[in-house]
């Protein structure tokens, strides 16, 4: 059995006490209910990686580019051409999110509560539950997204408040 080491999706900032940027990282914190600065480190990444992809491309024939500004559209985000790929920051990667998802279309209050009610499997995607805040949703899976919660019966609900009055 061979071992497969795991490697980090993210890199630390180079500068750590860097004021500016410890600032700008609290709000997107605040804004968008992250648990740590983490998180904005793993989407810095990844928009690096697709970054990356698109100066690659730059060079390439047309049907190359389009088949990565077709797999970015799908994923959720607003291209027209490889620039706006190029232009892609962490944000536009943290509105992607499950997360963030739930809480802009309304189904919660704030975004520690999305945090919150995905971790308790109380969301289903697509029918299933997913307990990952980060989990990224295309545009397909976007209008199936469901609370699971299931509301009690009238009944039980009387029964507990009888049994207090009574008890």
């Amino acid at each position: 059995m061979s071992w497969i080491r795991k490697k980090k999706k993210y890199s630390r900032p180079k500068k750590p006490y860097d004021k500016a940027r410890i600032d700008e990282e609290k709000e997107i914190v605040k804004k968008y209910g992250l648990k740590n600065k983490r998180e904005i480190w793993k989407a810095d990444s990844a928009m690096g990686r697709i970054r990356g992809m698109a100066k690659k491309l730059i060079t390439a024939s047309v049907e190359e580019q389009n088949k990565l500004i077709e797999k970015l559209r799908k994923e959720g985000f607003k291209v027209e051409k490889i620039a706006d790929a190029l232009a892609l920051t962490k944000e536009n990667w943290l509105e992607r999110r499950l997360q963030t998802v739930i809480f802009k279309k309304g189904l919660v209050k704030t975004a520690k509560e999305a945090r919150q009610m995905i971790t308790h499997r109380h969301v289903k995607v697509k029918g299933r539950i997913v307990n990952v805040p980060s989990y990224m949703i295309n545009i397909g899976e976007e209008n199936k997204i469901e609370l699971a919660i299931k509301p009690k019966p009238i009944e039980e609900i009387k029964g507990v408040k009888e049994a207090k009055q009574n008890g």
